[in-house]
């Protein structure tokens, strides 16, 4: 097992909407898209690499892991890269791969990203792997995850605080923005990063253009001329920026659940609280038509309740028969993960339910859920790899521009607006980040000469609005597939036959929908 500063943990994914989450509440934007044509000559020594495919069985680095990776139909490998790109002769990173071979001769490689930044590829394939086998798709094509770098099995690792400072609590707290009220808290956190990263040059090469560069490596060393990739969350954002550095070698690019490029990093964070509210007081209307609703009989003053409920833990956390406590901060991040999907809602409202009878317990698993945390303390969303990611690549917020910030979303999304989580004055986690970002917002424009490419978009999507898909599909000049439902991605995991079936036609066939096609979860 590769030892690993947080307690050996693996970035576990087991699912779209899942893989997602971290990113989507953080808010992130990517940077634009690297200039010049990618791979050249200076890179000819990892373009030449051949991959060395074996046996998963030492790539787990939790139990959970162990069995996923069990399953002898995977194979693992990984892809030596430069970790400054300025200087490829330099310091090497690696990514991490895992591959469902084609049960043919392979056609080429479906390489896809769940999600983050910090979802990890490889455990996607891994956790998904029965989806993929029963689907058209890998019979002609080879399902190939990837770790982006810092992130899972890719090295080198990402870190700023362990999984026991997690489960303590002792990081810094996401409300409406990361609790950092002050430049020395700023300070601690770049220089806890920076340490635990094993230096500023692992930080400072972190960034989304980096890792658009990475895929592009991958591209090549996997023997396709052109790329077939599947992109969730985040991932849409890595599709969409690849897309726009090199359209000559793009066969066919899913989006699903894309992030609208039109948005700053600030504009989508707020517009990912406002559609969290509005799914939020769809769960109360739902709740309401139970007689012992625990938000009360009517919707509109379910915010209110909420408070009520979490009050009495801004200043005691609840203690749980695990012997941890959970805070109100856990209890808001175990709220917005249930909010992803509709099917989730009934466990949000029993576990509120049993919140103010007293027992935290479920409260405390939906809090888990949202870190993808296993029952031996392993942590699978990588928060501090999402952090440096945004880090470096969105501009860096003054203290007046953060606090604005936290205000707004408090108003657009009254179910967080409790004191603790609005008030004060804050500090952008990035302030003392010791890499500049590398490009200005906003991070998708001047896109020219691209195949078509299919977004897939749901009405309802909590965390990536519909209208930010409307946008992506108009930026790249392709196809928009809606999708009418609630819930953050749709593709293979929605249990919709005709989103499947309309995806699977386009990446076998490059056939996309016919303009107004609609489908529903």
């Amino acid at each position: 097992m590769r030892s690993h500063p947080r307690s050996q943990r693996r970035k576990t994914v087991l699912g779209a909407a899942t893989a997602a989450s971290l990113l989507l509440l953080a808010g992130c934007a990517p940077a634009a898209p690297p200039p010049g044509s990618g791979a050249d000559a200076d890179l000819g020594a990892y373009l030449g690499q051949e991959l060395d495919w074996v046996k998963c069985d030492d790539t787990a680095t939790s139990p959970k892991d162990a069995e996923l990776f069990a399953n002898p139909a995977l194979q693992c490998a990984s892809v030596e890269v430069p970790l400054d790109y300025d200087k490829p002769e330099g310091k090497k990173a690696h990514i991490a791969l895992t591959r469902l071979p084609a049960e043919g001769d392979a056609e080429g490689s479906l390489l896809l990203n769940p999600g983050g930044p910090g979802g990890t590829g490889t455990s996607f394939v891994a956790s998904t792997l029965p989806l993929w086998q029963a689907s058209p798709v890998a019979e002609r094509f080879d399902i190939v995850g990837f770790d982006p770098r810092g992130v899972g099995a890719s090295t080198p690792a990402l870190d700023c605080y362990t999984d026991k400072e997690y489960d303590a609590g002792d990081v810094p707290r996401f409300g409406a923005v990361y609790d950092i009220t002050s430049a020395e808290e700023a300070n601690k956190l770049a220089e806890r990063c920076a340490a635990g990263s094993g230096g500023i040059a692992n930080l400072a090469n972190a960034g989304s253009t980096d890792v658009v560069r990475d895929m592009d490596v991958m591209r090549h060393v996997l023997g396709d001329d052109q790329l077939t990739y599947l992109g969730y969350s985040y991932g849409s954002e890595l599709g969409a920026m690849y897309a726009a550095a090199h359209p000559d070698k793009v066969r066919a690019i899913v989006l699903d659940g894309a992030v609208s490029p039109n948005l700053t990093a600030s504009e989508f964070r707020l517009s990912s609280f406002t559609g969290l509210q509005a799914r939020f007081d769809d769960l109360a209307a739902l709740c309401a038509k139970s007689p012992d609703c625990v938000l009360g009989p009517d919707p509109a003053v379910a915010n209110d309740r909420l408070h009520e409920i979490v009050q009495p833990l801004v200043e005691t956390p609840a203690p749980t028969t695990g012997g941890r406590d959970l805070s109100v901060w856990d209890v808001y991040l175990g709220i917005s993960g249930g909010l992803y999907s509709e099917a989730k809602w009934p466990d949000v409202i029993s576990a509120l339910a049993a919140l103010q009878a007293g027992d935290a317990d479920q409260m405390l698993a939906l809090r888990d859920a949202f870190y993808a945390r296993t029952a031996d303390g392993a942590y699978g969303h990588d928060f501090d790899t999402n952090i440096a990611v945004r880090c470096m690549d969105s501009p860096r917020m003054t203290p007046e521009q953060q606090t604005a910030l936290a205000r707004k979303i408090g108003n657009a999304a009254p179910m967080f607006d409790i004191s603790v989580l609005t008030a004060g004055t804050y500090h952008s986690e990035c302030e003392a980040w010791p890499a500049p970002p590398t490009r200005d917002e906003p991070w998708l424009s001047d896109v020219e000469g691209i195949p078509e490419t299919l977004v897939v978009s749901v009405t309802g999507d909590p965390v990536t609005p519909h209208k930010g898909g409307i946008t992506m599909a108009k930026v790249l000049g392709g196809s928009l597939l809606t999708v009418d439902g609630k819930q953050h991605g749709a593709y293979l995991l929605g249990g919709s036959k005709c989103v499947d079936d309309a995806v699977n036609t386009y990446l076998l066939d490059l056939k996309t929908p016919p303009t107004g096609t609609r489908c529903s979860l």
